[in-house]
């Protein structure tokens, strides 16, 4: 994985983290926003996140409550 990339399509707003230069044979939707992709030996080599500005803020603020309730409980 020292080849990872990532690239941001802000008029899409679409994330793309790439883990590896080799060919996608397959892709993955795993859930409506998110779909990886894999190579021939169906090892994982791509993420792409739909609506990532939101995805993001929502898995930060998700992250942050967390810790709040297990600080505050």
């Amino acid at each position: 994985m020292n080849n990872a990339k990532m690239g941001y399509f802000e008029k899409e707003d679409i994330l793309h983290l790439t883990l590896s230069d080799e060919r996608e044979t397959q892709s993955v939707e795993i859930s409506p926003n998110i779909t990886v992709e894999v190579n021939e030996a169906g090892e994982l080599i791509g993420i792409e996140i739909i609506k990532a500005s939101s995805f993001i803020r929502d898995s930060i603020l998700e992250s942050v409550q967390a810790r709040l309730l297990t600080v505050n409980g």
